[in-house]
C-alpha cells in the first residue's frame, strides 16, 4: 500500500492517498515491481530519439576536382598518385565522410507503458512525489506557479507537474520556469518522470491514470501551438 498525503496549493494538508501498488504495475511471480533494466533501456530510447543527426561531410564522390590520374604511374621519379580527390591530398574528400543519419527506434508499446507506470511508482516509493487536492490559475502568471512550488517545497529543485487535462492558461503561466515541466496525464513518459527530481500530480490525474481514462488530448499540439 502506497499512502501519500495530499497537499493543496498553498501547502497545507488535505488528507491522504493511498492506492495499492499493484494498481500500477502487476505482480509477475517474484520479480520486483519496478525493473531497473527496462527504465534504462526506455530511456536510452528516448535519448536516442532526440539525436539529431544531421551532421555531414564531403567524401571523394563529393569534392571538386577531375578524376584524371594527376600523372603516369612511373618513370617521373615521385611517388604514384592517383587524382586530386584523394583523401591524402589538400582538398580531397574525407576518407570516412559521415552522413546523415536516423538514431530513432521504438520499444514494443506495451514496453514504454510499463516503463512509465514503474517510473510513476518509483517516485511514489522514493517519496518524491507530491499529490496536490487542485491547482488552477484565473489569469496566465508565472507568480502563481512559483508561489505554490515554494509552498510544497521544491522552488529550488527540477519538477515535473502533471494535470489531468492540457490547460493553456496554466501552462502558459508554467512556461517561463526552467527547472518545471508540465504534462497532462495522458501525455507523460517514464523520460519525463526520471529526468526531474520532485513530481508534482493533481488528484484528478492521478485517479485519471489509476482508472485507465487519462488518455492523449486531439487538441495538444493546437493548443501547445497557440
Amino acid at each position: 500500500m502506497i499512502t501519500c498525503p495530499i497537499k493543496t496549493a498553498t501547502g497545507g494538508d488535505a488528507g491522504e492517498y493511498a492506492f495499492e501498488e499493484t494498481d500500477l504495475v502487476h505482480r509477475n511471480g517474484d520479480q520486483p515491481l519496478v525493473s531497473k533494466q527496462l527504465l534504462h533501456d526506455v530511456v536510452v530510447m528516448y535519448e536516442a530519439n532526440k539525436r539529431v543527426g544531421t551532421v555531414r561531410t564531403k567524401g571523394r564522390g563529393d569534392v571538386v576536382g577531375s578524376t584524371k590520374k594527376l600523372f603516369r604511374q612511373k618513370g617521373t621519379g615521385r611517388a604514384r598518385a592517383g587524382n586530386k580527390r584523394t583523401p591524402v591530398r589538400r582538398g580531397g574528400g574525407h576518407t570516412f565522410a559521415k552522413v546523415p543519419k536516423d538514431w530513432s527506434y521504438r520499444l514494443p508499446k506495451k514496453a514504454i507503458r510499463l516503463a512509465t507506470r514503474m517510473a510513476l511508482l518509483s517516485k511514489f516509493q522514493d517519496e518524491q512525489a507530491i499529490v496536490l487536492d487542485d491547482f488552477q490559475v484565473d489569469a496566465p502568471s508565472t507568480k502563481a506557479v512559483a508561489g505554490m512550488l515554494n509552498a510544497v517545497g521544491v522552488n529550488r529543485a527540477s519538477a515535473l507537474l502533471v494535470v489531468a487535462d492540457y490547460d493553456t492558461t496554466l501552462h502558459r503561466s508554467a512556461r517561463n520556469i526552467e527547472s518545471l515541466w508540465m504534462r497532462p496525464a495522458g501525455q507523460i513518459n517514464a523520460y519525463d518522470l526520471l529526468h526531474q527530481r520532485h513530481l508534482i500530480i493533481t488528484k484528478a490525474a492521478m485517479d485519471a491514470i489509476l482508472d485507465g481514462s487519462a488518455t492523449k488530448p486531439a487538441e495538444v499540439a493546437v493548443a501547445a501551438a497557440g
